[in-house]
C-alpha cells in the first residue's frame, strides 16, 4: 500500500484582489457586536466567509457588503394636525 500526495495548485491573482481576511473578533470589533453574532452569521450562512482548516475567516469587504445590505432607510414621518 502507498500513500500518494496529492497538491492542489492555486493562482493567486496579481492585480490586488487579495482578499484582507480578518477573524471573527476582528469581524464583531467591525460590526460593534459581540463574537458570538457573527459565529452564527456564518453558521447560518447570511455571512462569506472562508474555512482554512479548523479556522473561519471573513473578507473585510465582505463584513463591509453586510453592513450595507443591512441599512434601514429613514420613513418619513408626518406630524397629526389638529383639527380647529
Amino acid at each position: 500500500m502507498s500513500i500518494t500526495a496529492r497538491t492542489t495548485h492555486v493562482t493567486v491573482p496579481v492585480d490586488g484582489d487579495v482578499p484582507d481576511l480578518i477573524d471573527v473578533v476582528a469581524a464583531a470589533d467591525l460590526l460593534g457586536t459581540p463574537p458570538r453574532f457573527v459565529r452564527r452569521l456564518v453558521a447560518e450562512r447570511r455571512i462569506r466567509f472562508y474555512k482554512l482548516g479548523r479556522y473561519v475567516r471573513i473578507d473585510r469587504s465582505d463584513v463591509e457588503a453586510f453592513i450595507a445590505a443591512s441599512r434601514v432607510e429613514a420613513a418619513l414621518v408626518r406630524t397629526r394636525q389638529h383639527r380647529a
